[in-house]
């Protein structure tokens, strides 16, 4: 069985940094889910859809939204099992709770997600 727990979220100020954490099991489904898998981070704003806003592949490449291109970062380290997004510039349109998952996403993979909450 994989587990998927999300960290690292909370209340930041406009043009703010947060550094979102996901920690895979670290059993060998999930070294296998980190390591084989395109991995991105999603996120749900209240009434909204959940929406992949980056993305990356077993070798490194990355993929962005246009709304968080140049403010948000994913990296991955399959060692650790961990996959992580570090946001900057945060302004209050990012508020959401973060989720981590493969790309596509699989059901039963979601975690409970951190919430991110941007204001002054």
């Amino acid at each position: 069985q994989v587990q998927l727990v999300e960290s690292g979220g909370g209340l930041v100020h406009p043009g703010g940094s947060q550094r979102l954490s996901c920690a895979a099991s670290r059993n060998i489904f999930g070294i296998t889910v980190i390591s084989s898998n395109d991995l991105g981070w999603y996120r749900q704003a209240p009434g909204n859809q959940r929406e992949l806003v980056a993305a990356i592949s077993p070798d490194g490449s990355t993929d962005y939204t246009d709304s968080v291109k140049g403010r948000f970062t994913i990296s991955r380290d399959n060692a650790k099992t961990m996959v992580y997004l570090q946001l900057t510039k945060l302004n209050p349109e990012d508020t959401a709770v973060y989720s981590c998952n493969a790309v596509p996403y699989t059901d039963h993979y979601w975690g409970r997600g951190t919430q991110v909450t941007v204001s002054s």
